[in-house]
């Protein structure tokens, strides 16, 4: 795992379901109805606001802009509100997947930006993960490979995108990433959310 020695502890994952019921019911939105609403399925919701399961960034940006709020907001990035934020190299935070069938990692860039538009992580993926899958939600997105070789699918293609290569691409498709071989996949990643939230 890639944690620098200055690096902010790791934002708890616990409290990330915890954060997302809250906004629910603060919404007056039943369970049944953000279900519907997210297009995910009452039970896989249900488990994640119970810490149960840990939603990928693709999956908490669908569920932000279900309620109304920014990924920061649900990590608890809270801050007031800045016309820049400088993030340290050891003042990252991390949100670690290791022990789940993902096995990936990410990192908040911009955690000290609220409201942004934007959401920048350093996403890194295992290699020969225990499950795959394939993530759709609104927006655009950019990975930028700094480490390793990713197969990137996206719409039904296949790309190959290696160390340096840069791709952007429409996220309301189809997509997923992976690694090849025995290096695992570092790139920087941004979601662009495009709904002016």
């Amino acid at each position: 795992m890639y944690i620098e020695s200055k690096q902010k502890p790791p934002i708890i994952e616990s409290e990330i379901g915890k954060r997302i019921k809250t906004f629910r019911t603060k919404k007056n939105i039943t369970l049944e109805q953000f279900a519907k609403q997210t297009g995910f399925t009452k039970g896989y919701l249900s488990k994640v606001e119970k810490s149960e399961k840990s939603p990928p960034v693709s999956t908490l940006c669908v569920i932000a802009r279900t309620l109304g709020v920014t990924i920061s907001a649900i990590l608890g990035e809270g801050a007031p509100s800045v016309p820049l934020c400088l993030v340290k190299k050891g003042e990252r935070t991390l949100i670690s997947r290791r022990g789940t069938a993902f096995g990936y990692s990410y990192e908040a860039l911009a955690y000290k930006f609220p409201n942004k538009r934007m959401e920048p992580f350093i996403l890194t993926l295992p290699v020969n993960p225990r499950k795959k899958t394939i993530y759709k939600h609104e927006g655009e997105e950019i990975l930028f490979v700094f480490e390793g070789t990713m197969k990137f699918h996206h719409n039904n293609q296949e790309y190959i995108v290696e160390e340096g290569d840069c791709i952007y691409f429409d996220s309301n498709m189809p997509h997923f990433g992976e690694s090849t071989g025995n290096k695992r996949v570092k790139c920087f990643m941004v979601i662009y959310n495009n709904d002016g939230r």
